[in-house]
């Protein structure tokens, strides 16, 4: 399978999964619908279902524009009613195929917002993606507007923390640099997260992605995931992986880096 990478706003991202057999596509969360098909255009490919990770007008307020563009396509999400334009409600554990070998596991994520869905990607080759939608960015993770700290920790540590670490992190938004400068407050001796900022500046001043990551590289640099760990307990006072993770987000929260 080929990916994407298609910047819409004025930090999202969009992404474009192309089935290079069949050169059948998936869109995820397509909220600028002319660029994307214009993205397709030029790798001949055939757009046949959106997959919406969330509500929010900035990931799923293109859905009906793209169906009006593109008759017949299949729109993906965790609800009917709040995911605009959604044809076809998944939940846990749901199946979709594209094309002649790529699989889309539907995880749910819930917490940034109740129905939230994650999709784990992989073809033939054994590839493995993940797109996270604004539960899990590059070493951070969603507000929690809809849910828990209970669920963020199911959502990242457990249900995302559990995929095989080569796994690649596509996230929604374009939020590295500040995440892993935020990343050091918490853990300011953490190599990883010293080397990944410097990688993350440099890609950002040549105008390239800092997305993807990997499940692997966020275990060792994402502050909302390492919360299992005693040290990062105890920076922040923690006594529980949860309230860890309630306290590293209030912490973000008010953090201005």
């Amino acid at each position: 399978m080929k990916i994407l990478h298609i910047p819409c706003l004025e930090d999202n991202y969009a992404y474009l999964i192309i089935d290079e057999t069949t050169k059948e596509a998936a869109v995820v969360d397509p909220v600028e619908p002319e660029k994307v098909l214009e993205v397709a255009k030029q790798n001949d490919a055939h757009l046949k279902m959106v997959l919406t990770t969330h509500h929010h007008w900035d990931h799923a307020g293109g859905n009906n524009k793209i169906k009006e563009l593109v008759p017949g396509i299949k729109v993906y999400g965790g609800s009917l009613d709040s995911v605009k334009g959604c044809t076809d409600k998944v939940d846990n554990g749901d199946k979709v195929s594209l094309g002649a070998g790529v699989s889309i596991l539907c995880l749910h994520t819930p917490c940034h917002t109740n129905g939230h869905i994650s999709y784990y990607i992989t073809d033939k080759e054994e590839n493995a993606a993940v797109f996270t939608g604004d539960t899990l960015f590059v070493a951070g993770c969603g507000k929690f507007f809809e849910g828990t700290a209970e669920q963020m920790y199911q959502s990242l540590c457990v249900t995302l923390g559990s995929l095989p670490k080569p796994t690649q992190v596509y996230c929604g938004h374009e939020y590295t640099v500040k995440n892993l400068q935020f990343a050091l407050t918490i853990e300011p001796e953490n190599e990883r997260v010293k080397e990944k900022l410097s990688w993350a500046q440099n890609q950002r001043t040549a105008g390239l992605p800092t997305v993807p990551s990997t499940i692997e590289e966020e275990l060792e640099t994402n502050p909302f995931m390492r919360v299992d760990l005693p040290e990062v307990q105890k920076k922040v006072g923690g006594e529980s992986p949860i309230n860890t993770l309630q306290e590293i987000r209030r912490i973000k929260d008010n953090w201005r880096g």
